[in-house]
């Protein structure tokens, strides 16, 4: 498997079960409020993460290319209506806002623990 591939696989797996870790987390120690923003954050942020990453999939098929400005277009949608839903959940107080703020940060987490996995496999396969 490419490592781009790989980087995909393991983010989009790792972001689910840090969801599903945090969010359990947040209905056993916080508030319901607090919990409801780490699961409405962390599901915002995961479906765009998948949207996003089907959307360039598709964008970059030799038979299927996309103009740019359709992916942007994309892209800029996602990103009103993930506006729009996050000024609702927070102005009707649907959500604590620091829950949402630790929800939406699921996918950089992921991210994060990604890099530092191919990180340690570059130096391992180096070291051997």
């Amino acid at each position: 498997m490419v490592i781009e591939q790989r980087l995909i696989r393991f983010i989009t797996i790792t972001n689910w079960v840090l969801l599903s870790i945090v969010s359990i987390a947040g209905f056993l120690i916080t508030t319901p409020d607090f919990a409801r923003g780490i699961i409405f954050g962390g599901l915002i942020v995961t479906i765009n993460f998948h949207m996003l990453s089907r959307t360039l999939k598709n964008a970059f098929r030799p038979s299927h290319l996309s103009s740019h400005n359709i992916i942007l277009g994309k892209y800029y949608l996602r990103f009103i209506v993930s506006g729009f839903i996050i000024f609702v959940l927070i102005t009707k107080h649907y959500v604590d806002p620091i829950g949402l703020f630790i929800g939406l940060s699921v996918v950089v987490a992921s991210i994060m623990l990604a890099t530092i996995c191919e990180i340690k496999k570059l130096f391992l396969k180096e070291a051997i």
